[in-house]
Order: structure tokens, then C-alpha cells, then sequence
């Protein structure tokens, strides 16, 4: 796992020396990334630099350090990630005659594609991966992201100068480098939280979206190529699922797990897991614990505040697997000492709540393994998520019903803040009382109004339904969620979910934030679930063994209670959330009142000042739950001050 970064100017005017220099320098933004060693490799003639960081996992010894040339002297390469079937492709190689100089998965890709070209060679690749390669007989740059968007890849020119790598904060430190912030991009982040790819923060940069290719000319001409299509799987372009016994469906899916699993703990550091006790985070450990001979390192998070602490359920299944368990209590003071750095690690405005945790978390881990095991993907591929069941149950119940009665029913629940339906509700029992239920109920009513599937998705994964009203001269960028072709490609509205969540939420909200949290103390991160294997054996999968009885995972549920108790795991799902809204109103008030002043707001010129003071003060009031909405504006504030000024 490592970070990278180049750029290409064709206009050149720059010694070797002069380049080496300035792109190390770029590098070094991203040290975090990899602290283990630094390398460049520059071409004054056509103007391209390569810089990399490397955190060592597999091969620790020179042989793999990056950037690395082939042994043809034709292809450079940087690259971030890990290919775990790069000893079955290397075995296959030497069989061609290929000889190889060290033991890294990176020489293997830079022979391979000697050897066999980029396609075929990208489309053997297992694992995670982005990199960028230069091509120095062709002068031709190719940038390559993994199938589901795991690790990053940012690219586009600025200045007549082509910048490309892991992140775009090491582009700010070239001198040529005239950043300005796209207002649009800023509009959806307020919208979700995050920027949607392809767009980034910065005009004229982009996001590589997962899946995709991309070649660049010397002349600036680029072709982007998709190499693995999830609208494809999602529309069942191989046919319709093939219904097969649960109980040869449950082994085969524990099967795939297993190697999915078993690769993902090769490794020549110490490897743990992240362990919260859902369904995703026990089944990975069990499957781990089942192919290792001692303990399982685990480690895990906590709050004292109810309705949000996971960290004992977490306790009592690492307990009943024998694992090695770590586990960290946070408290606001934890969140404030994080925040400081956060706006360096996310140098694009990021505002998932879950970073604050996500981050300590990775730091506790850090202190005992280089290497941790996720369990990110299970909702979206077996269908986990709260929201498909409340959206295919809202619709079915409320969509054909008049607008005026829905708007009146929306009316009576929003005569209850949600604090006060928490306390209402609160004589119900945890096991059928969802965390944060005033919350969710303000949110049913907000979705009573709507009058499409399409209309209610967009909704449930808003944090503001308008955002233009609060970016002044922006236009939000309709992109796949406003897609109407997606209704006819994928007509089931669960699955429909499922599919945006897989090519939207995932990459851009869960994966960056898990890569970011991960990678800003040097941790590596593994997601043994978003192999591509398992995807594609998830959608093949008939609905009715993802989702049944009102329950979700239901397969995935089936693997792990062949090594878990069912009873550990009969409790409602919850997030990986944190209480920001009450911290808001207290540990954290004096410096959100900061970065909300009005003055600040009016002089800064990016957000409608009286629109947010009107937000601050319903949600300081209690009239409102606004924590959202404000955590999205409280981030870009901060990242503005981190890396514009």
C-alpha cells in the first residue's frame, strides 16, 4: 500500500535534477501514505516526473521499491494497492521465459504488461490497484483503477500541466499548479457529503471512476476504456439468477469467502481485522480465525453514548472466536484532538461522520499490525442497509396514496422534534427501537412528499434536499442518480438501490473514507468482501437469498452463523455512526460557532450566510436535527482553511 503522484508538462524547460526534486517534494505531502521509503524517476526531454511513497508490505528488500522500469526498458510505473493472485500470474510468466529480479506484486504487473498489453493484464489483476504508467515509447500515460473503486486516482490538467496520483493535495505543491474551487462540486458535496466522482473540488481534476482505463497522449488526447462494468451485472446481461438450494448456495458462498479471505492475510507484517460485531466485520473475522493457527488480532471502537456503542457486541463475538481483542472508547475529547488533522488527510472536503471514528480506529490498529481486515461491502451487495427495506416499504404503502394526505400525515410527525420522539419512543425496548428513531422519523416525513422510486432514493441518500439554496451561483451536476435509463436496466427497486449505492456511496463515501482514515497512520486496509469474485457471485445471487423475512445479508447471515451464534447477532443494525449532534451542541459548539461565524460565511463567499446561521441556531434550539448538513458545511470550512487559505 503506497501513495503516488506525477505529473507531465509537455512544454518541459525543467533539468532531471529540477524535476527529482519537485516531485519528491510533491511525494512528501503524502508521506503517510508510505513511510517506508521515497522514489522518483523523471524524462526532462518529454516532461513527465513519477513520484512515489511506499508503505512495505509484500517484498520489504529494494527489489520493490517504486517507481520501477520494465526489463525492456519501455513501461515506468507507480502504483498503490495489492494483487493477490500475483504469484499464479508471475508463475505464468516464467513459463513464457520471464525472468524476474525481486519478489514484488509490482513487478509482476510491469512484466505482465510487457508481456501481454494493459487490457488483458488489468483484466487478470485480483485485488485493489490504481496506477499510472508511462509508456516511453508510445510517450503515452495510462491510468488504471481497480473494479470497485477502492483505491484512488485522481487526473487532469491545470495550466497546460497534466497532474495525476493518489490525492490531490501533492498537486498544490507544484509551482505551476492554479487550483480553483468548482462551486458545482461544492453543491453536490452539500447535497452528500462527499464530492461524486468523476468531479473533485478542483475544476479541470478529476476522479478515475472504478473500473475505467485511461490513456493519455502526449498531446493531451485521452481514451477512456471500462474494463469491468457493474451496470452489466446489474442488469443481468449473463441472464436472470439461477435459483440454486440455500445450502449449496451457503458453501459456495463460504467457499469464495474463505479464498477471498485467505489471500487478503498473506502478508510479510503483522495483519489483524477492524471487528464492530455486524454481520460483515464477525464474518470476515470467523473466516480469518478459521484459517489462521493463533489468535486473530481484532480491535474496535466505542461510545459511551447510548443508542451508538457497538464495541460490546464486538467484545463478546471476538471472545467467542478466541481472537486477540483491542478494543478504545471515544469520548468528544478523542473527536477534537482527530478533527485537527482531518481536513490534511481528506484534502478534498469529505464530511462522512464515521471518519472521526473510522480514524481512531486505524490508529489504535496501527499501534499493533501494518495490515487490517475490513468488511466494507456487505450492505450494498447483500442487501444490508436500512433504506431498501424502509424505501420498498414506504412505496408500497404511501406511493399511490393522495399528495395532500401524505403531506398531512408529514405534517403530524413533524410536530415532534426528534428529540422529543427519542424520548417518546424511549420506553421501547433497544431490540425493536432503532438508534436515533426522531431522526428517521423527521426523515420519513420529509419522503412522504415525493412522487417517484426515483425521487425517494435521492432523498434517503441526501443529507440537504436543496443545496443550491445554500451554494449561491452553483448548479448541482445531475449525474447517475438523475439517470432515468437506470429504472429500465435495473426495474427492481431494491436492486436499483443496490446498484447506485455499489457505484456511488460505496467508492466515493465508504471506500474513500476507509482509504483516507486507513492510510493517514499508515495502515493498510483490505476488503476481502469487494472481491470482484464475490460481487459478481452476490448479483448472480436470486433476491430472495439476500433479503428475506424482512432481513437483510440473509445469505452472508447463513456463513457466519455456522461459526457464530445466532443470538450474538439478533439485534437491529446500526452504523458506524457517532452522536455529532450532540456534539454540536456542546464539546464541539465553540468551534462550529467559529467556523459559522456570519461574518466569516459572508466574507468567504461560498455558503448563503443567512441560510446557515438559520440552520446553526434550529439545531442548537432542538427545533431540528441539522447535524448533517452542518458536519458537511463545518468540513469544507475546515478543508478551505487547510489547503486554500
Amino acid at each position: 500500500m503506497c501513495g503516488f503522484v506525477g505529473y507531465l508538462n509537455p512544454k518541459g524547460g525543467q533539468s532531471a535534477a529540477e524535476m527529482d526534486a519537485l516531485v519528491l517534494a510533491m511525494a512528501e505531502t503524502i508521506a503517510y501514505r508510505g513511510p517506508d521509503d521515497a522514489g522518483s524517476w523523471c524524462d526532462p526531454e518529454t516532461g513527465v516526473a513519477l513520484g512515489h511513497r511506499r508503505l512495505s508490505i509484500i517484498d520489504l528488500s529494494p527489489m520493490g521499491r517504486q517507481p520501477m522500469v520494465s526489463a525492456d526498458g519501455r513501461y515506468v510505473i507507480i502504483y498503490n494497492g495489492e494483487i493477490y493472485n500475483f504469484p499464479e500470474i508471475r508463475a505464468e510468466l516464467e513459463g513464457a521465459g520471464v525472468c524476474f529480479r525481486g519478489h514484488s506484486d509490482t513487478e509482476v504487473i510491469l512484466e505482465a504488461w510487457a508481456a501481454w498489453g494493459g487490457a488483458r493484464t488489468v483484466k487478470r489483476m485480483l485485488g485493489m490497484f490504481a496506477l499510472a504508467l508511462w509508456d516511453r515509447r508510445e510517450r503515452r500515460l495510462t491510468l488504471v483503477r481497480d473494479r470497485l473503486g477502492i483505491k484512488p486516482v485522481y487526473w487532469g490538467w491545470n495550466r497546460g500541466v497534466l497532474f495525476f496520483g493518489s490525492q490531490p493535495g501533492p498537486f498544490t505543491k507544484h509551482p505551476g499548479w492554479r487550483g480553483e474551487i468548482d462551486r458545482d462540486a461544492l453543491c453536490a458535496f452539500v447535497r452528500h457529503g462527499y464530492v461524486p466522482a468523476p468531479h473533485s473540488i478542483y475544476g479541470g481534476i478529476e476522479k478515475l471512476e472504478p473500473g475505467v482505463m485511461v490513456d493519455i497522449a502526449a498531446d493531451g488526447a485521452a481514451v477512456k476504456t471500462r474494463y469491468w462494468d457493474m451496470r452489466s451485472l446489474a442488469r443481468r446481461e449473463g441472464g436472470l439468477p439461477v435459483a440454486t438450494t440455500d445450502a449449496a448456495a451457503t458453501d459456495a458462498l463460504e467457499d469464495l469467502l474463505k479464498d477471498a479471505i485467505g489471500r487478503r492475510m498473506v502478508a510479510d507484517v503483522p495483519l489483524g481485522a477492524f471487528l464492530s460485531g455486524g454481520i460483515d466485520s464477525s464474518t470476515v473475522v470467523a473466516l480469518m480465525q478459521a484459517q489462521s493457527a493463533r489468535p486473530v488480532k481484532t480491535f474496535s471502537i466505542g461510545f459511551h453514548e447510548h443508542g451508538y456503542d457497538e464495541a460490546r457486541h464486538a467484545k463478546a463475538v471476538a471472545a467467542h472466536l478466541g481472537t486477540e481483542h483491542t478494543e478504545l472508547y471515544v469520548d468528544p475529547g478523542h473527536a477534537r484532538d482527530a478533527l485537527a488533522g482531518m481536513a490534511t488527510w481528506y484534502d478534498e472536503p469529505f464530511a462522512d461522520s464515521s471518519q472521526v471514528p473510522t480514524y481512531l480506529v486505524s490508529e489504535m490498529t496501527r499501534r499493533h499490525v501494518t495490515v487490517s481486515l475490513s468488511g466494507d461491502g456487505g450492505d450494498e451487495l447483500f442487501g444490508g442497509y436500512n433504506r431498501y427495506f424502509l424505501g420498498a416499504a414506504l412505496w408500497r404503502r404511501f406511493g399511490h396514496w393522495p399528495g395532500p394526505l401524505r403531506g398531512l400525515v408529514a405534517g403530524g410527525l413533524k410536530t415532534l422534534t426528534p428529540s422529543a420522539w427519542n424520548t417518546l419512543l424511549s420506553v421501547l425496548p433497544d431490540r425493536i427501537r432503532p438508534p436515533q428513531v426522531g431522526d428517521k422519523i423527521h426523515k420519513l416525513a420529509d419522503i412522504l412528499s415525493l412522487d417517484s422510486q426515483q425521487a425517494l432514493y435521492l432523498r434517503l441518500v441526501s443529507q440537504w434536499g436543496d443545496p443550491a439554496a445554500l451554494v449561491p451561483g452553483a448548479r448541482e451536476p445531475r449525474g447517475l442518480l438523475w439517470d432515468e435509463t437506470v429504472h429500465d436496466d435495473v426495474p427492481d427497486f431494491v436492486e436499483r438501490m443496490q446498484y447506485l449505492d455499489t457505484v456511488t456511496y460505496l467508492p466515493d463515501d465508504i471506500l474513500t473514507k476507509v482509504d483516507r482514515a486507513s492510510m493517514a497512520v499508515s495502515l493498510e486496509a483490505r476488503v476481502p468482501l469487494l472481491d470482484h469474485r464475490v460481487v459478481e457471485f452476490a448479483w448472480g445471487l436470486p433476491k430472495h437469498q439476500k433479503i428475506r423475512g424482512g432481513e437483510g445479508k440473509w445469505l452472508l447471515r447463513q456463513v457466519l452463523y455456522r461459526h457464530v451464534p445466532k443470538k450474538l447477532m439478533a439485534r437491529p443494525k446500526m452504523g458506524f455512526g457517532v452522536p455529532i449532534d450532540s456534539w454540536l451542541r456542546h464539546e464541539l459548539r465553540d468551534w462550529a460557532e467559529a467556523m459559522l461565524s456570519e461574518n466569516r460565511l459572508r466574507d468567504e463567499g461560498f455558503f448563503d450566510p443567512t441560510e446557515v446561521r438559520k440552520i446553526w441556531s434550529d439545531h442548537l434550539s432542538g427545533k431540528c436535527n441539522a447535524q448533517y448538513v452542518l458536519w458537511n458545511i463545518l468540513q469544507f470550512q475546515s478543508w478551505k482553511q487547510a489547503w486554500v487559505g
